[in-house]
């Protein structure tokens, strides 16, 4: 199995890539890791809720 495969493997972090949006993901989960308060985190909340819009509004307008 190859390093793609593996990562793809978590099928949250595969639809997060396609969207283009994993890398906003994993600063949440890092500003949650080091400051161990999600309220302290709302500027990367806010980063990857834009991005997951924009991700749905793309996949309405496909369709």
């Amino acid at each position: 199995m190859s390093d793609e495969d593996h990562e793809d493997s978590d099928p949250v972090e595969k639809m997060l890539k396609q969207a283009g949006c994993l890398e906003l993901h994993y600063k949440i989960q890092m500003c949650i890791a080091d400051t161990k308060d999600w309220r302290k985190c709302q500027n990367e909340v806010k980063d990857f809720k834009e991005c997951m819009e924009k991700y749905q509004k793309n996949l309405r307008k496909e369709q």
